[in-house]
């Protein structure tokens, strides 16, 4: 998978200890509208991604950790389906890159924390189940929303509340801005 970006706040020089964790995100697009320019002689088709919105406004790709025995594959099923109640198709799943992620570990000061996370284009089955959100997912209100690469920018832009902002962030961005090409 082809390395996008590397987020290293080079905080870490006196950890004893180091935490790798592996995750995968998923983006679920749908369109939203075309627009014509007439001046510039394009056709431009606006999207929308499935997101996680959390009850201060901002926006999460959905997915997660990889757990114990699960491929890839099967972690990001297994997230999609947690946090947007929809079901993927597997053989329609496409690599979209990774970025990593290198920190001293927020929740203890001693370790060095290096996340990969594996974003994967989805395809979703019709239909879609009841929301399956993690006790600390309900406490933060996240609720599955559809919305532009570009309010996703505004808002979490507007708020940085949280390091993993800057990773969902950015790439966001780079789907806006077609650094990161969706298949058709």
């Amino acid at each position: 998978m082809d390395l996008l970006a590397v987020f290293d706040e080079k905080n870490y020089e006196d950890t004893t200890t180091v935490l790798e964790r592996y995750a995968v995100r998923g983006i679920i697009r749908r369109s939203a509208k075309t627009q014509i320019d007439d001046s510039a002689q394009t056709v431009r088709q606006d999207f929308c991604i499935a997101m996680q919105r959390g009850k201060n406004g901002e926006y999460k790709i959905p997915g997660g950790g990889q757990e114990t025995g699960e491929t890839y594959l099967e972690t990001l099923a297994r997230e999609i389906h947690e946090e947007t109640g929809f079901r993927i198709k597997p053989e329609c799943t496409r690599e979209l890159g990774e970025m990593l992620e290198v920190r001293r570990d927020i929740f203890e000061p001693t370790r060095k924390y290096i996340c990969h996370s594996l974003f994967y284009y989805c395809e979703v089955e019709e239909g879609q189940d009841e929301l399956q959100l993690t006790a600390s997912e309900i406490e933060q209100g996240y609720e599955l929303k559809w919305v532009t690469p570009e309010e996703i920018c505004r808002c979490n832009l507007a708020l940085q509340l949280e390091p993993w902002m800057m990773r969902d962030t950015a790439f966001v961005r780079m789907l806006a801005d077609r650094t990161v090409v969706l298949p058709n």
